[in-house]
């Protein structure tokens, strides 16, 4: 029997997490231990973790439902995240090119012109 039995409640004493309770969900290799509640559910090393007297009557791999049962009749908060909406994506309308057709008559009357110029130097 170890002191990071599932369902010891600890508390978070490194990363982003400190100070947040959490209870042992799953023991895993010799230093490391899954937890979940006032936390994300996560793996952990056990030096991160401070245990406390208090223990919650959980199956090993227990659902993040009955943790949150648990630390609500404990009176504890939990961790509580929504799933993010992905963003609208913005629809990029291909731009239409407004060929300006007067231009394009100028042009070739130009080239004409030129053309028989060439032609016909004298007229």
């Amino acid at each position: 029997m170890s002191i990071f039995d599932v369902g010891r409640m600890c508390v978070k004493i490194a990363g982003r997490d400190a100070g947040r309770k959490c209870v042992v969900v799953e023991n895993l290799d010799a230093p490391f231990v899954v937890v979940d509640g006032d936390v994300r559910r996560r793996k952990v090393n056990t030096k991160h973790l401070e245990p406390l007297e208090i223990t919650v009557d959980l199956k090993g791999k227990t659902s993040h439902a009955d943790v949150k049962a648990a630390f609500s009749k404990l009176g504890q908060a939990v961790w509580e995240t929504k799933a993010k909406k992905p963003a609208a994506r913005l629809v990029h309308l291909k731009k239409k090119r407004e060929a300006p057709v007067e231009a394009k008559k100028a042009v070739k009357k130009k080239t004409v012109k030129a053309a028989e110029e060439t032609v016909n130097p004298e007229a």
